[in-house]
């Protein structure tokens, strides 16, 4: 892929876990592949808003760019960053199913929101 096909991906990087899920995604995508792009939303609040992200919402839910300027959230977000890593293409068709959707929706938010509790950021 080119990098006028990239995406580029907006997420927390004061969180242990969503550094250890980019790591993850990293390690299974080619070395030489530079369509995902990562961008730590830490202390962005502004650049967030000239982009059109709400920086609270980007907290709440993975946000991803296409190469158009599209933004997604949430699941479809993580559909369009697993449909780049081979071996994760089948479970971003499987999260797009209509009751597995909606149920990974519900307790992603419920585990976003513990966290963020937890750590004092919400």
């Amino acid at each position: 892929m080119s990098a006028k096909d990239s995406i580029t991906v907006f997420y927390d990087g004061s969180c242990p876990s969503c550094e250890r899920d980019r790591r993850y995604y990293e390690s299974l995508r080619a070395a030489d592949d530079q369509s995902v792009i990562w961008f730590d939303i830490t202390g962005q609040e502004q650049q967030l808003r000239e982009w059109g992200i709400d920086p609270h919402k980007a907290l709440l839910e993975l946000h991803v760019r296409d190469s158009q300027g599209k933004l997604y959230s949430e699941l479809a977000a993580y559909r369009l960053l697993m449909g780049r890593v081979p071996r994760l293409k089948w479970l971003g068709w499987l999260l797009g199913l209509p009751i597995v959707r909606t149920l990974t929706s519900y307790l992603y938010h419920w585990w976003v929101e513990r966290r963020l509790r937890r750590e004092g950021r919400l």
